[in-house]
């Protein structure tokens, strides 16, 4: 039809012209559009006119051109637009082959459609849950998921199918399955990335959740298969064999199936028969978001929607129980107790990194899953114990936390971490959630890239200015050391002592020889392989330019202790991972992920590491080695906020991390932590019972201030004593020799006398330095000036250290008097 309703032709036959007459216009000769009310119809002349003498198309004549009176199966012609316009046959029979298609799919598809064997279906309602195991394969961590009890619906209480029934689908006894109203609201929903709408059926609900063969994706595909399969049940089925099997597989959030979860809330002694009104509307009100806690707010406000609702299904038996109703009491999670402790936070990143790969926790929960992590039951237990010790000397320790993050440089397994003492009570994973400015621990990166560019240890660096002496992201008066040290100073000195202005320069060459001034792009590039974030490295560079290079950006210790496997590994790097591998069964269905990955040339790690062993033998953490071949560095940030060290020899590497925060009240007042989190309500915490409690108003807000020391002190102890507890036992393992790569690239002219042999450290001149007292710590400086930036260990005492000509020795640094409080 066209436009206004009008058909494209008049209809009936074609009029014909009186015999002798003219023939009729042809279309669009001589003629007006008329208004728009006409539908496009055109406005003739008066009647025709006989031709004189018999002409062409008058009596006796032969035919006009344009006659076509006596040819009534010719068409007429059309021009302009109509041309275009279908024929209205055409059109209804297009639209009648396409509906007929479309049903005939349809059809097609619900006839293949099967019906999922109930034999198959109750061995998975059956499953068990999932284990997780320590590196061996055999010392189990924790149980996940509860074995579901199927029970019989005539032992399920009345009132629980009345109240599940109420809330989630009010037709279901009436209904053939599905609801067309929600089922296109659904579909629509789905269709156009929205949230999927939760007003599913029970049976489509049963069919989706029961079912194997149904993906939990959220896809119009997955929900028109469902809609089949829903069909088929209800035809197949009887209305309580549906209920059954759907509340009998339902995910209650601490159990799935009824009888197991009225136990989890209730009880061991409660089963499905014995809920009463309540607890029957409190089990309803968990099904739309079982990851509610016990009591939580929205989960109350949802029960008072099932009481409303099963009120209206049976006034006659619910009427009054709006009034009379109260939100019931449930027991402590019973689950609680395979995450405390350490459990928790292995736990949750083997979760995490499941999720990653797409395995849902609720697959987990119900799979009958072996999950085999990297984890060493010894070395967990050891990185707990060293921080503990040596916190137990830490100033403020409560309000100080640690990150410990170990790595087998060869593969990437996070082989123990610690990131907290119980992750009931705090499940803040600090070596992977935590994520502070590197420091001068972000510095061997930039080695690398100096290396990898064909500049070698032997190029002399500013000691004491930046070359040039304006580069971007500097503060007010350039990038120091605040010292009055050389003019020059060799690689491997500038890493040893930490030198900013040395390291400045490098990163500004390195673009200077590539074009791309601020951009950084050797040394991010080789910092994104090394497996940190490429957002948040790209997010500083943008914001701090050549601060990258003396480690502005935020890192994780986990991310720290992999991405040094480029040193500890001969330039080879494997991102971090902590699943070795998943099983059903004895089959293997997800395998470890450890793709090998050559970040730097074997010479330029090899020649890195000169360096970095430079730092242990007479740099910021001299004396601080571990009997073996290793290197690492130091880190302390402004104001010394957070302090690091990583390490690492060819078979572990371990970055160990600090910070301080202070719990402040809007009025400003520092009140004390709990659990390691600054309180976020008033009166007694929740731990203690208090139901009064809001977590809407902040009690208090953390704020990041000064630990008093830096890294060269606490980290670089803890990094000790854990190394030497990971390395018990293990073969003493030897880094390739120096490659002695590249050629020197002096930034600044070569000191005098002339630098003596290449094997040899050149011996810098000696600088004034004496012990202001402040207390085991170091200063990243040269000795001798206050708030300096470069790592420099406590000489301790009255004789003046030299990092420069000093020789090795153990650094016995006196501890502070222990805390009052410790954390927990």
């Amino acid at each position: 039809m066209g436009p206004g309703g009008n058909l494209p032709y008049p209809q009936g036959p074609k009029p014909v012209a009186p015999t002798g007459g003219f023939p009729r216009p042809a279309e669009g000769e001589s003629t007006q559009m008329m208004g728009a009310g006409s539908g496009g119809r055109r406005r003739r002349g008066g009647p025709p006119q006989p031709l004189p003498g018999g002409g062409p198309g008058g009596p006796g004549g032969p035919k006009g051109p344009d006659d076509f009176d006596d040819d009534d199966d010719e068409p007429r012609r059309r021009t302009g637009w109509r041309r275009f316009v279908p024929s209205w046959k055409i059109v209804v029979t297009g639209v009648t082959v396409v509906v007929a298609g479309v049903f005939g799919m349809i059809a097609i598809a619900y006839a293949n459609t099967p019906v999922p064997d109930k034999n198959d279906a109750q061995a998975e309602a059956l499953a068990q849950g999932s284990t997780v195991y320590y590196a061996d394969g055999k010392t189990p961590i924790a149980h996940l998921g509860t074995k579901r009890v199927i029970v019989d619906i005539s032992k399920i209480s009345d009132t629980l199918q009345d109240a599940v029934i109420a809330i989630e689908n009010d037709t279901f006894r009436e209904d053939s399955g599905i609801s067309i109203p929600a089922m296109f609201r659904s579909v629509w929903m789905t269709a156009t990335g929205q949230q999927l709408q939760g007003a599913s059926t029970i049976t489509q609900q049963m069919a989706r959740n029961y079912y194997d063969g149904l993906s939990q994706d959220v896809s119009v595909k997955r929900k028109v298969m469902e809609i089949f399969v829903a069909v088929k049940i209800n035809k197949t089925m009887e209305k309580d064999e549906i209920l059954e099997q759907y509340l009998n597989t339902i995910n209650f959030g601490r159990a799935y199936g009824v009888e197991a979860a009225a136990q989890a809330y209730f009880g061991k002694k409660m089963t499905a028969a014995k809920l009463d009104v309540n607890q029957a509307a409190y089990l309803a009100a968990r099904v739309q978001t079982p990851s509610w806690s016990a009591d939580e707010p929205a989960l109350q406000s949802r029960f008072k929607d099932v009481v409303n609702a099963m009120a209206r299904l049976d006034p006659a038996k619910y009427g009054n129980l709006p009034q009379t109703a109260k939100f019931p009491k449930t027991i402590k999670d019973p689950n609680l107790n395979e995450m405390g402790g350490l459990k928790g936070y292995m736990v949750s990143v083997a979760l995490h990194e499941l999720k990653q790969r797409g395995i849902k926790e609720d697959a987990i929960q119900s799979g009958g899953y072996k999950i085999v992590t990297t984890f060493d039951p010894k070395l967990m237990k050891a990185a707990q114990r060293v921080v503990k010790s040596v916190m137990a000397s830490v100033p403020n320790t409560r309000e100080v936390h640690t990150s410990l993050a170990a790595v087998d440089p060869t593969n990437g397994r996070v082989i123990a971490f610690y990131g907290g003492d119980d992750y009931v009570k705090d499940n803040w994973n600090e070596p992977f959630d935590s994520a502070k400015q590197a420091a001068s621990a972000f510095k061997p990166y930039v080695l690398a890239a100096w290396l990898e560019a064909g500049y070698s240890l032997n190029s002399w660096l500013p000691g004491n200015v930046t070359v040039p002496k304006e580069i971007p992201g500097q503060a007010k008066g350039g990038f120091t050391n605040d010292h009055g040290g050389p003019a020059a100073v060799n690689a491997i000195t500038a890493t040893s002592a930490s030198v900013n202005t040395a390291y400045v320069s490098m990163a500004y060459k390195l673009d200077e020889d590539s074009g791309t001034i601020g951009k950084l792009s050797s040394v991010r590039d080789i910092v994104v392989e090394a497996g940190f974030s490429e957002k948040r490295m790209d997010a500083d560079i943008k914001r701090g330019t050549y601060q990258f290079s003396i480690g502005s950006a935020q890192v994780t210790a986990v991310e720290q202790a992999a991405g040094y496997s480029i040193f500890a590994n001969a330039g080879k790097h494997v991102n971090y991972h902590v699943i070795k591998g998943v099983y059903q069964g004895k089959q293997l269905r997800y395998p470890e992920r450890k793709p090998v990955k050559q970040v730097i040339s074997p010479e330029a790690s090899a020649d890195a590491v000169v360096a970095l062993e430079e730092v242990l033998k007479s740099g910021t953490a001299g004396g601080q080695g571990i009997g073996r071949p290793a290197g690492g560095k130091t880190g302390t940030n402004n104001e010394e906020k957070e302090a690091w060290f990583v390490g690492f020899t060819p078979q572990v590497s371990t970055a160990v991390g600090m910070y301080r925060e202070e719990c402040r009240t809007k009025s400003g007042k520092v009140v004390p932590p709990v659990n390691a989190r600054c309180p976020w309500w008033k009166g007694k915490s929740p731990e203690n019972g208090d139901p009064k409690f809001t977590m809407t108003n902040p009690y208090s807000t953390p704020f990041e201030v000064s630990l008093g020391f830096a890294g060269a002190s606490f980290p670089t102890r803890i990094w000790r004593e854990f190394m030497l507890e990971a390395h018990k036992n293990k073969p003493v393992a030897q880094f390739p020799p120096k490659a002695g790569i590249g050629a020197p690239e002096d930034i600044v002219p070569s000191p005098t006398p002339t630098p003596k042999p290449e094997d040899e450290i050149v011996e810098e001149p000696t600088l004034p330095w004496e012990d202001d007292g402040g207390g085991p710590g170091e200063s990243e400086c040269f000795p001798g000036a206050p708030e300096c930036e470069v790592d420099i260990p406590d000489g301790g005492g009255e004789v003046p250290f030299d990092p420069f000509s000093s020789p090795a020795t153990p650094a016995q640094q006196p501890a502070p008097p222990a805390s009052s409080g410790r954390r927990s």
